[in-house]
């Protein structure tokens, strides 16, 4: 067995063929193309490759000496499900090409080969395996980020006292017990999931799953496979059954955050599972019957995003059933002192720390501060200030942004409420400077790097409009 280790962080490759001429003259032309390459004559050899070295992609022949070439495919994405595997074989027949790809191989290529064709296929082989990977580690995440959420939230709701939150409160106690879609519109950090989740908690599926899919974290082209499930062979790559989202919702409740991500086209059918209630999963001949409550979620504005056709009419009306809107942290600062508290507790247990006590410069700099990124901006900030904190948590315990100039976060406060078409052209360099300062907090030599101007020119600019830091 030969291993090419001139790059120990390449895609790796393992050549599975008892002509040792072929696998010198491949293994040669990858590993000169930067491939960590792994070689077996035979198919157990090979097996036992495949567990040590995990490979991205296999090339295999099928005329092994000691086993049948399919049945060597099958074993190989029993062991190792995720590699992709590329037949490369003399035996070159249409039935040969069909069966390798029905049972789930990344592609077929008969002998002698040509070179850069074999390359380009390798690549394109390791880009769909790195996609595979980065897909189960987004869900991975998801699942981790969806786990976090549902403890925080568990603690959170009763800590919003505004009159605000009160009037969302009751909205949700009142849809809760229905099967109505609900969509929850609110900048991002406002906590969306969080209320989908107390929603799914009162309502008569709280014995059922409640499923999440975040259209934004998907590539384009698996949002589908991830929403209505497939089977093995839908598509290259697929070597299992998946059921997908709306599956594993049965009974319980399908929650789509940021829906406005979703492809358009996916939009559509979607839409016609909404309203029919029932599904094909990809590949499939078989329709499925879905029996799902939907609450929906997105941080955009809903007409800018019908405007912009990325949100279709005619699903926004069906999933619009029922609309609650979340406000943003600033507009309902009264929440602001009992979150506080809420968040001190948890991460000072979490941190096995004793809770510090808020001084109130502390709490003063808390309350003015605009809170762009809304709750999971203050969380992120009180965290912050537990690490570092010992008996009590000051303002220097506080990320150094919360101590941005008053004017700083006027100006922030006011882009939120702006409408592009209502800017000048000094409107808007006025608000650029302004934010340019925000980012570096008001140090003006990083401001004036990041606006492509002399600092000289940009305390010009700063008397010009009246911007006294």
């Amino acid at each position: 067995m030969l291993t090419n280790h001139k790059n120990i962080e390449a895609e790796k490759i393992l050549i599975i063929d008892d002509d040792r001429a072929v696998v010198a003259t491949m293994g040669g032309w990858l590993g000169r193309h930067g491939f960590l390459v792994t070689t077996a004559a035979t198919a157990a050899g090979g097996l036992t490759a495949l567990t040590r070295q995990e490979p991205d992609v296999v090339l295999l022949d099928l005329g092994l000496p000691d086993a049948e070439g399919l049945e060597t495919l099958a074993e190989i994405h029993s062991r190792q499900p995720q590699a992709s595997v590329i037949i490369v074989t003399a035996h070159d027949s249409l039935d040969n090409a069909i069966e390798s790809i029905k049972r789930g191989a990344f592609h077929f290529i008969s002998k002698p080969y040509v070179p850069e064709e074999l390359l380009s296929l390798v690549r394109r082989a390791a880009e769909k395996r790195e996609l595979v990977r980065e897909t189960a580690q987004l869900r991975s995440r998801a699942d981790l980020l969806s786990r976090r959420l549902e403890a925080a939230e568990q603690q959170l709701a009763p800590s919003c006292p505004s009159g605000l939150m009160k009037e969302v409160e009751a909205l949700i106690c009142r849809v809760a017990p229905t099967d109505a879609n609900v969509f929850l519109i609110g900048e991002s950090g406002v906590g969306k999931e969080v209320m989908a989740n107390r929603i799914h908690r009162l309502s008569c599926r709280a014995d059922r799953p409640m499923i999440r899919l975040n259209c934004a974290a998907f590539p384009a082209n698996l949002i589908e496979g991830e929403l209505f499930g497939y089977v093995k062979g839908a598509f290259t790559g697929a070597v299992n059954d998946f059921p997908g989202m709306i599956a594993q919702a049965e009974g319980g409740t399908l929650f789509l955050d940021e829906i406005v991500e979703m492809p358009v086209e996916l939009q559509t059918r979607f839409l016609r599972a909404l309203q029919e209630r029932e599904f094909r999963p990809l590949g499939s001949t078989r329709t499925l019957r879905a029996n799902f409550r939907l609450i929906a979620a997105t941080n955009q504005p809903v007409a800018v995003a019908l405007r912009e056709g990325t949100l279709r009419r005619d699903l926004y009306y069906r999933l619009n059933t029922f609309q609650i809107e979340i406000p943003p942290l600033r507009e309902r600062k009264e929440d602001i002192p009992s979150l506080v508290t809420t968040f001190v507790k948890q991460f000072a247990s979490r941190l096995g720390k004793p809770e510090p006590q808020i001084t109130p410069g502390a709490f003063e700099r808390l309350s003015a501060y605009d809170w762009p990124g809304n709750i999971r901006e203050l969380q992120n900030a009180i965290e912050y200030g537990v690490v570092l904190a010992q008996e009590t948590m000051t303002e220097k315990e506080l990320p150094k942004e919360l101590g941005l100039a008053p004017a700083l976060w006027a100006a922030r406060a006011a882009l939120h409420q702006a409408q592009p078409e209502t800017f000048n052209l000094e409107v808007r360099e006025r608000e650029t400077i302004l934010l340019a300062l925000a980012k570096s907090t008001g140090n003006k030599k990083k401001a004036a790097q990041l606006l492509g101007i002399h600092r000289p020119t940009l305390y010009s600019k700063m008397k010009r409009y009246r911007i006294d830091l």
